[in-house]
């Protein structure tokens, strides 16, 4: 990793005045409070024109591309929105190109887990639980990982393959007794030269580790080679080949990540985003996790995430991912049928003592209650846990191993009426749990928490209670219409005060996407953008704790994280991340141009390149201490500063300077740019 170069002092000492929740909120609500007994006031202080278009991109969408400005004043802000409201309508079909990149990404669960094997499936395929396909790639992915399973629990580890010499030429024989192929320069050649069919037939048919030689005695360019032309599904077929559960959990993440970044729908995006923070579910809980987690977004965040909150709350409950996640799968009534029949065979079992009753477990009914629905001040006791776990016993996955569905075994459900916060539910099975279900939905405690948290995520760390209790009353008369909620938020004067202009600090998702937006970058590789979110806290599906990473302020600034941030602004500008590319030579959709016959100073690109990553304009002080910047990192350069010497200043046009200067001048200016505290800010 680069660490961030010295001289970059004044800009790191600007980032670090960023506003802090208490700071900020202080001068926000103070603003406000001067403004309550005057609406006029109020309605003056309003953002208005290109300002409030810019304000409305930055907190709908993930932030604005070159050329969004021009399009919404074109086709009018409120069109816009509405038209966000009904994603369904909007044109998705570049979108849908790049998707199609990740086949595997549209299976059902079960075929998605037996084509691209998790290590708990390879297992049991070891131990000859499961049969291992017949079809020839497929065999190649199981027998694969079986063999590194095997190294594994033999003790070798990885580091036997990274000690095993690159150009290996094994005289042994694989399981099979079929001779270990032979890994050269010339046999890489050969394979390379085969057309894509081919070429994947070869690879399937040589046996480990002579595969994984194979795979480590490549170069980049060759790597790149091995997959070329090939359709989709052949290369999610070669990167299975080489791990089968990795290949799922990149392919999971860079498409979160692609829509993130490539869809029109960006409010859908958003709000995708928002409830999976707010349904957290962590990726490593167990080996079948990714394969549930594709669905989990596909099916039930993403399908409800603008449609109604009790419709989307019980998709959430009906999920593998959750009821595993919270350990709702072992769950089991203390007075149901299973757990009688428990204690009445614990004689038989010789180790009857050291076996425990099943019994409840109160994850998922803790909360369910406590982050989901209603809030940890929303009433309920512990008492209320309890009877809500009892609820929901039962509620369980048909053979997690084979990516089954969701399951209710009524002879594992708790009998007898339940009482969870007043109201008496009698024994019905599993409509115990969709009553319980409606009855957190259509709570007032859970209208005001959801409207809350919506308005934190949108407007301010400390949003006015006028604007949630607006919006919660809007919750409770349409039955939690999401999009209803969010028509509110955005009609509402509070949304647009100016004092709540740029107040948000973004979040590391919302930095590096937007970032990404604003450069208009082509991404044909995800995994770099994934390890920068890594480096900066906040990895995709990465945290542990049910409530999700927080949305304000205080959790992202500080010296390390806005140190992680200039990095990844240098980096993605100066196109050192690996297919991630930023041409910042073209002028884009922002119709700007300094003329050819001009001589674009250091300050006239920096104003070009502003306008297309700020197009709300860069504060004064930003703005000098980016040249300043930039001055003093071209004045430690050697090479630049040598080849810049005999061109004049009146002659730094764009045909006298070299194009690799010219290049790393505007990557310079813009990778500034972005880590500038300006761009930091929604």
């Amino acid at each position: 990793m680069d660490l961030v170069r010295p001289p970059l002092a004044t800009l790191l000492a600007l980032l670090l005045c960023l506003p802090t929740p208490a700071s900020r909120a202080q001068t926000s609500a103070e603003a406000r409070s001067n403004l309550v007994s005057e609406p006029s006031a109020l309605r003056s202080a309003q953002l208005q024109g290109d300002a409030r278009i810019l304000h409305a991109l930055n907190r709908f969408t993930f932030g604005p591309r070159p050329g969004d400005l021009k399009a919404v004043r074109a086709e009018g802000l409120d069109e816009w929105f509405n038209g966000q409201l009904h994603p369904q309508m909007l044109d998705e079909s570049g979108l849908d190109m790049r998707l199609a990149q990740y086949p595997a990404m549209q299976l059902r669960v079960q075929e998605l887990i037996y084509r691209y094997p998790s290590d708990a499936l390879v297992r049991m395929a070891m131990n000859g639980k499961v049969e291992i396909p017949a079809d020839t790639i497929e065999r190649a992915i199981y027998e694969n990982q079986i063999y590194r399973i095997r190294i594994r629990q033999q003790g070798l580890g990885r580091q036997a393959h990274k000690n095993a010499p690159r150009n290996a030429q094994p005289d042994a024989t694989d399981a099979n007794n079929q001779p270990e192929t032979v890994i050269d320069s010339e046999s890489i050649r050969a394979i390379l030269a085969l057309p894509p069919d081919q070429r994947l037939f070869r690879l399937a048919s040589i046996r480990e580790p002579a595969f994984d030689t194979l795979i480590r005695s490549l170069r980049p360019t060759q790597r790149a080679e091995l997959v070329a032309d090939m359709t989709p599904q052949q290369r999610e077929a070669v990167e299975a080949l080489t791990g089968p559960e990795q290949m799922a959990v990149q392919e999971l993440l860079a498409g979160r990540l692609l829509c993130d970044v490539y869809s029109n729908a960006q409010l859908l995006e958003v709000m995708t985003d928002f409830w999976l923070n707010h349904f957290n579910i962590y990726l490593h809980k167990n080996e079948q996790m990714p394969y549930y987690l594709v669905s989990y977004e596909r099916d039930a965040i993403r399908s409800f995430a603008l449609g109604h909150f009790e419709d989307l709350l019980e998709a959430v409950a009906h999920t593998p991912a959750m009821l595993m996640y919270l350990d709702n799968v072992d769950s089991v009534g203390p007075h149901s049928l299973a757990a009688e029949r428990f204690k009445q065979n614990a004689w038989r079992r010789p180790n009857a003592k050291h076996q425990d009753p099943p019994g409840i477990n109160e994850n998922y009914g803790r909360e369910l209650m406590e982050l989901h629905t209603v809030g940890v001040n929303g009433g309920y006791t512990q008492a209320d846990v309890v009877a809500a776990s009892k609820v929901l016993t039962g509620w369980t996955v048909d053979h997690p191993q084979f990516g089954g569905g969701f399951l209710f075994t009524p002879n594992r459900h708790e009998p007898g009426t339940k009482k969870v916060m007043g109201l008496k539910i009698r024994q019905s099975g599993e409509r115990e749990g969709k009553e319980l279900l409606h009855m957190l939905a259509t709570r007032p405690a859970t209208a005001q928490r959801l409207s809350h948290e919506l308005a934190v995520r949108f407007v301010s760390d400390n949003p006015p209670q006028s604007l949630v209790d607006h919006m919660a009353k809007t919750y409770l008369s349409t039955n939690g219409d999401i999009s209803a909620v969010m028509e509110t938020l955005f009609h509402s004067p509070e949304f647009w005060a100016q004092s709540d202009e740029r107040a948000k600090v973004k979040t590391p998702i919302e930095y590096v996407v937007s970032a990404v937006r604003a450069s208009e970058a082509d991404v044909t590789n995800y995994a770099p953008l994934i390890n920068q979110l890594r480096l900066m806290g906040m990895p995709l599906f990465g945290c542990v704790q049910p409530n999700g990473y927080a949305w304000t302020s205080d959790a992202w600034v500080n010296t390390s994280d806005l140190v992680d941030r200039m990095n990844f602004a240098l980096l993605l500008a100066e196109n050192r991340l690996p297919g991630v590319k930023v041409d910042w030579s073209q002028p884009s959709s922002a119709n700007w141009s300094v003329g050819a016959q001009t001589a674009p100073t250091p300050a006239q690109e920096e104003a070009r390149l502003e306008w297309l990553l700020l197009p709300q304009g860069a504060s004064a002080t930003t703005r000098a201490a980016v040249l300043q910047e930039f001055q003093h990192l071209q004045s430690q350069n050697p090479r630049t500063s040598a080849r810049m010497r005999p061109v004049a200043a009146a002659q730094r046009s764009h045909f006298a300077l070299p194009q690799a200067i010219r290049a790393r001048e505007d990557a310079l200016l813009a990778g500034l740019l972005i880590g500038s505290p300006d761009f930091q800010r929604r």
